[in-house]
């Protein structure tokens, strides 16, 4: 019984706090970025694609990097990788915000997801090391969890702050200190763990599963941005041809990458998917929602931003309260009741018209959040814990990769029903004065519908607002129900794939 193993103390808990700020910063940094991004495009010249590389190449790096770190941290030792990449996302950090070309921002911001890969699979790795009381560990999961999903929300409001006193690149400084803190302490506080019977890193696999995630992510992103282009198709298509050639040399190889007899445990398969497609509603209502604060409700970035908060808190709220609730009743039930709470807050979603107040959507968004806080605390639990501690850190890195995944699968899927419902309506209404060329503009999304009325006159650009936001909205509300249909799947998905996991049980299987 997992119960039966030694409690951490004192010293643990401070080390989880070591590993909390990393994890902060480094989810953080994906979205610190959306309010600083006009001053310094400004500053360095950057063009439109330049601006795009810029916000998304950090990100891509992350996603594309983490099955190799996370084996890799399994063979050199997981708080060794941890400190090396510590270091270089400081180094890389200073590097960034003295960028003097658009050119040396995406280079080290490049860097910088390279390093920041290094932090998500160490940090919860070590996390399982530390905590071997399933009780502790599933609370401390829930930390690290909070402090992933809270810093990407609470991003774009501490780059709005950091801006009102500071220049753009202050926000890449936050980092120093965060990793000064972490260099100086964990060699204290954090153990080493490291896989002493496993062989070299295979270099090709390595290339092999970039060649796989970049590509695939990157054609995710490209949908859901630019609707179905036959490029997009084409590099998705890349990314899983090598996919198919990655897995099949995991195969042959005696110490593969990626170990994918991981897969053949069904605990582990299954909790991994419902963190991808969990993640996925989440990710796909984020965007739709936070484009209705600004472009239907007319809200600045940072405005928005702020009305994002309680949704961040409500999730906070659910990853720290899960563990508790699992210890009394098992941890499928628990993911179930919290996509139940989902399921309510996307139906209320589905109410939502362009006349209402900020009322029902915020509350709507918030029990939403509130409901896969469970589900995202309690399934990296469940995957870091069904592995033997040698496989760790690579379970860690496939649960951030599922994540990862799951965003951009969710944004591209969800973002092209919401952005197709959206051209179908506002076709029929659209007003007939308005050019072929800017209705075509108005037609792609809502945010060339609001350039192109800028370019009319007051009345005529009315008469496109008003149908425009009207065709989003809807679009939110279709995204809305999917998300529910799919929010219930995972609920009767969790009570019976993980019917035999307790939270104080060892669920490993061999």
């Amino acid at each position: 019984m997992m119960n039966s193993l030694p409690r951490a103390g004192v010293r643990e808990w401070i080390g989880l706090t070591v590993l909390a700020f990393p994890t902060l910063l480094l989810a953080l940094d994906l979205s610190v970025l959306y309010l600083a991004l006009p001053h310094l495009s400004t500053d360095l010249g950057a063009t439109g694609t330049q601006q795009l590389w810029i916000t998304d190449i950090y990100g891509f790096m992350v996603a594309g990097f983490l099955v190799t770190m996370g084996t890799l941290g399994d063979r050199v030792g997981r708080r060794k990788l941890l400190l090396i990449g510590g270091a270089m996302f400081g180094i890389v950090s200073v590097l960034a915000a003295y960028s003097v070309s658009a050119e040396m921002l995406i280079a080290a911001r490049a860097m910088k997801g390279i390093a920041g890969a290094t932090l998500a699979p160490s940090t919860l790795a070590l996390i399982s090391n530390m905590f071997l009381d399933a009780k502790q560990r599933g609370l401390a999961i829930a930390v690290w969890v909070s402090c992933f999903m809270g810093g990407a929300a609470i991003g774009p409001v501490v780059g709005g702050l950091m801006l009102e006193w500071f220049w753009w690149g202050s926000v890449f400084l936050l980092g120093l200190p965060v990793m000064g803190l972490l260099l100086i302490t964990a060699p204290f506080l954090l153990p080493e763990y490291k896989d002493t019977n496993v062989g070299r890193l295979d270099l090709a696999s390595v290339i092999l599963s970039l060649s796989a995630i970049l590509p695939i992510i990157f054609a995710l992103k490209e949908l859901a941005k630019n609707g179905a282009e036959a490029m997009s198709f084409i590099i998705l298509a890349v990314g899983l041809f090598f996919g198919v050639v990655f897995v099949r040399r995991q195969r042959k190889l005696a110490s593969p990458l990626l170990d994918l007899r991981l897969f053949g445990n069904r605990t582990f398969s299954a909790a991994l998917i419902i963190l991808m497609f969990g993640v996925a509603t989440q990710g796909g209502v984020m965007l739709l929602f936070s484009q209705y604060l600004q472009m239907v409700k007319g809200l600045s970035p940072l405005e928005a931003g702020l009305w994002l908060v309680p949704s961040s808190l409500a999730m906070v709220a659910g990853s720290m309260l899960a563990p508790s609730f699992a210890q009394k009743i098992r941890p499928g039930t628990v993911i179930a009741y919290g996509m139940g709470t989902a399921a309510v807050g996307f139906l209320l979603l589905t109410q939502v018209h362009g006349s209402l107040g900020l009322a029902l959507p915020v509350i709507g968004v918030f029990l939403v959040f509130f409901g896969v806080g469970p589900m995202a605390a309690l399934t990296q639990d469940i995957v870091v814990s069904s592995v033997q501690p040698e496989k760790a850190g690579s379970a860690a890195a496939l649960s951030q990769t599922s994540g990862d995944f799951g965003i951009a699968l969710g944004v591209a899927s969800l973002g092209s029903i919401g952005n197709a419902l959206y051209t179908n309506q506002l076709s029929e209404t659209i007003p007939p004065d308005i050019s072929v060329s800017l209705m075509d503009t108005a037609l792609e999304s809502i945010a060339g519908a609001i350039t192109v009325a800028e370019q009319l006159p007051s009345k005529l650009a009315m008469d496109l607002l008003i149908p425009a936001r009207e065709a989003f909205t809807t679009g939110l509300n279709a995204v809305a129900a999917v998300g529910a249909v799919i929010v219930i799947i995972l609920a009767i998905l969790a009570v019976a794939m993980l019917r035999g996991i307790h939270a104080t049980s060892d669920n490993r299987e061999n």
